[in-house]
């Protein structure tokens, strides 16, 4: 429950409102994640979204350090992926926010730090080259996590569980994002200058 109430504290929600007086989700795509972020409020405070949801990850897997479980264990890995998948709930369905979150990309890629460091950096390196290629965040994203279980390496049967639970989340909270790509109207990366808090000048997407 902790963990998931974590994962439910939007900090583009929090943030936008705080520093721009709006609410994200009334802004450019309407999700409330780094990627719409950095498209409606610029670069600086995408990035900033996209720290503390990653941290979030971070934070929900080392909760397991309390428990009596010895790390390295294949309960103690069971669970920090479930801590890490509720929180990745949390994210995506906030229950302080009518459930309608983000993506959940961001904390998975914090999950993946505190698990698997060398494994979260492959995916990077495959999100990268696809970004080059494509343009698109969201398509560059499908296909590094679709890559994440062919890319670990574990003897843990928890983990091989976790990549694969994780893939579908992901796909699942990305489903609009497809449709767009299908349809040619997905939006292509672009870096946006910071904007000032009150001086959004929105655009809204489809």
């Amino acid at each position: 429950m902790t963990a998931y109430l974590l994962g439910s504290a939007s900090s583009a929600i929090l943030l936008c409102r705080l520093y721009f007086g709006e609410d994200i989700r009334d802004n450019g795509s309407g999700n409330p994640g780094a990627t719409n972020v950095q498209r409606t409020y610029g670069w600086k405070m995408g990035v900033v979204v996209f720290f503390i949801d990653a941290m979030k990850g971070v934070a929900a897997v080392e909760m397991a350090r309390l428990s009596t479980l010895t790390p390295g264990t294949e309960a103690f890995i069971a669970l920090q992926s479930g801590l890490g998948l509720s929180t990745m709930l949390g994210h995506i369905f906030p229950i302080f926010f009518n459930f309608k979150g983000g993506k959940g990309v961001a904390v998975l890629c914090g999950i993946l730090a505190a698990m698997q460091p060398w494994t979260m950096l492959v995916c990077f390196a495959v999100f990268l080259a696809t970004l080059s290629v494509c343009r698109y965040i969201s398509l560059s994203v499908l296909i590094a996590i679709l890559a994440y279980p062919f890319i670990l390496r574990t003897d843990s049967i928890v983990l091989r569980i976790f990549s694969i639970v994780a893939v579908v989340i992901i796909w699942l909270s990305h489903l609009s994002n497809i449709k767009r790509i299908l349809s040619h109207n997905e939006s292509k990366f672009k870096i946006k200058k910071a904007v000032r808090p009150g001086k959004s000048d929105c655009r809204h997407e489809s």
